[in-house]
């Protein structure tokens, strides 16, 4: 693809300018002068490149020796540049890919910020970054179209500095491999790197830089094209170091060549590193499995690089990730392969979430949906870790969601706040939200351009974003006050644009892109009505927290028109169906009836049969549909459709979900279909069963107070931890014996609602709260508890736990029938 279609965003003439090297320095940053605000007036140290550095996927080598009287007491570095780096001190690896793909905003960068105390020594130091710049744009990386460092550090209160005496050169090994390349909506390119051409261990303290030249300075921080700095908001990627693959296998493809694979332990972001022998310029072609799935389709979707062999011996370990459950090496056969490794890094966040029940396909689900979470984070969100890399929103909201069940509270949290932020400092003059973002900025007057760039606005997916289950179910779980106050004013211009029609329901946005959801029969006005109000319901909870007293007063003043016009014009005796639809009954828009809170009580039996009979929703929406069934109490009629929605993903041997519901793997089914292995959006799954299935949410913001009401279903038992900012929520559930019980510890600082499971309490019943009978034959007892009792929901008790660990105990004549009464629920 030629280059012009990559260019960023910059007048002719700079971009020139740029690729040979030449820029000019002291232009300070618009969007830092409109903001009001002195360019990172307590930087001192330039951005630094070389002449012709500019041009996409070049790789340059920077050194600096520095030399100290005393190791240091304090040494700490803010980093940045465009694209990627990596930080050896003294030959010693400090930091594994650096630097966030580039956009807070569309003019600005991101910095890190490095402890370099423990690598530091009395006596010479040496310093080196490896920085990759993409040089073009992505669907998660906004190129500045110039490659440069800027490394600013203080050392023991000394200021180390980027500038003109930092050597640098171009390393001349890396290349881009031939045709055909991966997608335009990555920035990364396929890489090939020729060994031939290697500048050997230039990270030593002892390589020989004499014939590298200056580095150029190109500015301070604050100037163009770079933009302010911001920090970054969440860690540096958790790094395994190298592994040995759990198996690998030899084989020879249709060529001859021998192919050496590594089966991974999952599918995982990883780098593969490679020891041979071999004669020079043999081609190692590098890639992982999900090539085949692409291949069948002829599509150009995912990476592959190469690697071309020096004569002799040589290591070599790919500084790009890839993703899959295998990597492969081919070469030819007078190749020889001493050593094959990987390394495996990720978004840095303790996994301490669990869910387990005594079904083990809900389990694999829980543990599928956790895998492709995780493989979906890093320097955002992802849609997918193969094909685009791409901060959609619709998965973001599903994203977030999950992340709350699985990944501790201090850094987990990290990656929703850091893309609220974007999305908001992104919204377009007028108003519109789009993602992803970042992204390139788009230039005028292209409708579908191919060069990384967007700005198309998908408008439900943005009332997903900004309403109840994106922005405010971040503050639920988290209490992050301040995220919601510094975002709410771009929710309040968004929702302004939406106007409500002479019959009291929303006027349809179609937007740039007029999107619902994948698939056929899709009524949008039930669905985009049902957006709309959940949007309303966030923003005026967001508002409250804002004081923004007025915008509460506009918000339920829309949802009191949505309410009184809703189900007279859409409920049509059976069914939710709008005037005008024709196609099969839609089950999205029945369930997100349901789950906006528009469809009343006496309707769920119905709703509930169209749940079991259709099924048109896309993995996407068909949480949505999961979680109708759980607010409607339909448990069992929950897990039976996602047992069979997910069938021949829980069949197939991948360790992650697919984009689609049908058979992608070309087997089975024999539908061949043309989504991932391993999408965001399908995980919705583990939300349901933690939130519904275990039982466990927050009630006030942060779990300061939080429900403990376990909808089993079929189920007999269920453990499950959950993570909080005041602790670890576990709850244990067993309702395999006569006597029942139910486990759980609350965190100091929380409070646990404790709403028992359906079936469990009669007029018989006793109930025990760690061997105390706080409740007998249908009243509490005048025993002494610190759990209270109260009989406030569905005639039956409520105990309410203080911080702690409590089992409450029941036991009942009808307690051996109680499962079957919780599946009695099921419509016929």
């Amino acid at each position: 693809m030629a280059t012009a279609m990559h260019a960023p965003c910059i007048p002719p003439l700079l971009a020139a300018l740029l690729v040979l090297g030449v820029f000019l320095p002291g232009t300070v940053s618009p969007s830092a002068e409109a903001a009001g605000v002195k360019p990172a007036e307590e930087w001192m140290a330039e951005w630094i490149g070389v002449i012709g550095g500019s041009k996409p996927n070049t790789w340059i080598c920077y050194r600096k020796r520095i030399r100290l009287d005393a190791p240091p007491q304090q040494a700490f570095a803010r980093i940045a540049c465009d694209s990627k780096y990596w930080l050896w001190i003294n030959g010693d690896l400090v930091v594994f890919e650096g630097q966030l793909k580039r956009g807070p905003t569309p003019h600005d960068t991101y910095f890190d910020r490095v402890d370099l105390t423990p690598w530091l020594r009395a006596g010479d130091n040496t310093i080196a970054v490896l920085m990759w710049h993409f040089g073009v744009h992505g669907y998660s990386h906004n190129s500045s179209g110039a490659a440069a460092l800027i490394f600013d550090a203080r050392v023991d209160g000394r200021p180390l500095l980027s500038d003109v005496t930092w050597k640098a050169k171009v390393h001349p090994a890396f290349g881009t491999t031939i045709p055909p390349k991966d997608n335009v909506r990555q920035p990364e390119p396929n890489l090939r790197f020729d060994a031939r051409h290697d500048l050997g261990r230039w990270q030593e303290p002892g390589f020989d830089d004499d014939d590298w030249g200056p580095s150029m300075a190109l500015g301070r921080a604050g100037t163009e094209p770079w933009g302010r700095l911001y920090e970054r908001p969440i860690p540096l990627w958790r790094d395994s170091g190298l592994l040995e693959y759990p198996s690998v296998t030899r084989s020879r493809d249709a060529h001859g060549d021998q192919v050496i694979t590594g089966r991974l332990p999952h599918n995982c972001q990883a780098t593969p590193y490679l020891k041979v022998r071999a004669p020079a310029g043999r081609v190692i072609r590098i890639e992982t499995d999900q090539q085949d799935h692409y291949a069948r389709l002829a599509l150009i979707e995912t990476h592959r690089h190469e690697y071309v062999t020096r004569a002799g011996e040589q290591e070599f370990e790919l500084p790009a990730w890839i993703n899959g459950h295998e990597i492969r090496y081919a070469a030819s056969p007078d190749v020889e392969f001493l050593t094959v490794l990987y390394r495996e890094t990720s978004y840095d966040a303790e996994q301490v979430g669990a869910f387990h029940c005594d079904d083990p396909r809900l389990n694999q689900l829980w543990e599928e949906s956790r895998r492709t979470l995780c493989v979906n984070m890093r320097d955002t969100y992802m849609d997918c870790p193969d094909r685009e890399r791409a901060q959609w929103w619709g998965d973001v909201v599903s994203q977030l969601g999950e992340a709350f069940y699985v990944f501790d509270a201090r850094h987990g949290p990290r990656l929703a706040r850091k893309a609220i932020y974007e999305l908001c400092r992104w919204q377009r003059a007028n108003g519109v939200l789009y993602s992803p973002v970042p992204s390139g900025v788009r230039r005028p007057g292209i409708e579908f351009p191919l060069d990384g760039s967007w700005d198309q606005e998908l408008p439900q997916q943005m009332l997903a974003s900004v309403g109840w289950y994106g922005f405010w179910t971040f503050y639920r779980y988290t209490g992050d006050e301040a995220t919601i106050v510094a975002n709410y004013p771009a929710v309040k211009r968004y929702l302004d644009l939406w106007n409500l029609g002479d019959d009291g329901l929303v006027v349809h946005r179609s937007g740039d892109w007029d999107w619902t959801d994948w698939g056929d029969d899709i009524d949008v006005p039930v669905v985009e009505n049902a957006w709309y109000y959940l949007a309303l319901r966030g923003a005026a909870a967001m508002a409250g927290v804002a004081g923004h007293e007025a915008d509460v007063v506009q918000y339920d003043r829309r949802m009191a028109s949505i309410r009184a016009n809703f189900n007279a014009a859409f409920w049509q005796g059976d069914e939710y169906r709008s005037p005008g639809y024709g196609g099969a009954t839609d089950d999205r828009a029945n369930a997100m009836a349901v789950v906006a809170g528009l469809a009343p009580p006496q309707r769920y039996a119905a709703v509930t049969l169209i749940l079991q009979r259709e099924r048109h929703a896309s993995p996407y929406m068909e949480k949505y549909v999961l979680e109708a069934l759980m607010l409607m109490d339909q448990p069992v009629v929950a897990q039976q459709r996602m047992t069979e929605r997910y069938a021949f993903m829980l069949a197939d041997d991948q360790s992650t979900l697919w984009e689609l519901f049908e058979d992608i793997s070309g087997e089975g089914s024999g539908a061949l279909g043309r989504g991932t292995f391993n999408h965001a959006w399908s995980g919705g799954p583990l939300t349901i069963l933690s939130q519904y299935v275990a039982g466990v949410s927050p009630i006030k913001p942060a779990f300061e107070e939080f429900r403990v009401r376990p909808q089993l279903g079929a189920l007999r038992q269920v453990d499950c931890s959950v993570p909080t900012p005041l602790g670890t929520i576990r709850c244990r559930i067993d309702a395999t014996a006569r006597t029942r019980q139910l486990f759980v510890s609350a965190p100091d600082g929380s409070a646990a609602r404790v709403d028992l499971p359906d079936g469990w309490i009669d007029a018989d019943s006793t109930v025990r709260v760690n061997d105390v009978v706080v409740w007998d034959a249908g009243r509490r007892t005048a025993v002494s508890s610190p759990v209270a009792v109260e009989s406030a929901e569905r005639d039956r008790p409520v105990f309410l736990a203080p911080a702690g660990d409590w089992r409450l105990t029941v036991t009942s004549a009808a307690a051996a029938d109680g499962n079957r009464a919780s599946a009695a629920g099921i419509v016929d």
